[in-house]
C-alpha cells in the first residue's frame, strides 16, 4: 500500500506528471482492461479463465492507484520557484553536496510520488531532506539514520525557474 507523505507540497511538474498518469489510467487503461474482462467473461467458465483472473486483478489495481491519485491532487500543494527562495535549500532545490568522505551527490527535494525511479531524488520527509533544509552554500548539515550519522558540505544550490 502506498504511503502519502507527511508534507502534501509538489512541484508543478511532479503534480501535472501525477495528473497524467490519472489520466492515462482512467481514459485509455481502465476501458481497454475493461474490455478485455469482458471478452474474456464471455467465453464462460472464469474460475479456469487466465485472461478473466489476471484483468480482473489488474482493474482493481488501477481502480486502486485511480482513487490514490485522486485524493491525493486534491490534497496536494504546488510549490512554484520563489525569488525569496534563492540562497536556501527549500522545497524543490537541487542541491549539490559533499562528504567528509569526499563523495559528491546532486540531489533534488520533492513529494513522496515524484521519487520513485529516481535516484537524484529525495522525499521532503527524507532525513537527508530535513537536515538540508534553510541551509546555505558552505553550511554543513548532520544527518542521521540508523546506519550511520554523516556530515555533508553544501556546495550549490538551484532552483527551476
Amino acid at each position: 500500500m502506498e504511503t502519502p507523505s507527511e508534507n502534501p507540497l509538489i512541484t508543478r511538474k511532479g503534480y501535472e506528471q501525477l495528473q497524467q498518469e490519472l489520466d492515462h489510467l482512467w481514459r485509455v487503461e481502465r476501458p481497454e482492461t475493461t474490455r478485455k474482462v469482458a471478452w474474456a467473461a464471455s467465453l464462460g467458465d472464469r474460475s479456469e479463465n487466465a485472461d478473466y483472473q489476471y484483468n480482473k486483478k489488474r482493474l482493481r489495481e488501477i481502480d486502486r492507484r485511480v482513487r490514490y491519485l485522486r485524493k491525493c491532487l486534491e490534497n496536494l500543494k504546488i510549490v512554484d520557484y520563489s525569488p525569496q527562495q534563492e540562497g536556501r535549500v527549500f522545497f524543490g532545490a537541487t542541491v549539490e553536496i559533499e562528504s567528509e568522505e569526499g563523495r559528491q551527490l546532486t540531489l533534488k527535494i520533492a513529494y513522496y510520488d515524484e521519487i520513485f525511479g529516481r535516484k537524484d531524488v529525495i522525499s521532503i520527509d527524507s532525513p537527508m531532506a530535513r537536515a538540508l533544509l534553510k541551509k546555505q552554500v558552505g553550511d554543513e548539515a548532520l544527518v542521521k539514520t540508523e546506519a550511520a550519522t554523516t556530515y555533508w558540505y553544501i556546495n550549490e544550490i538551484r532552483y527551476e525557474s
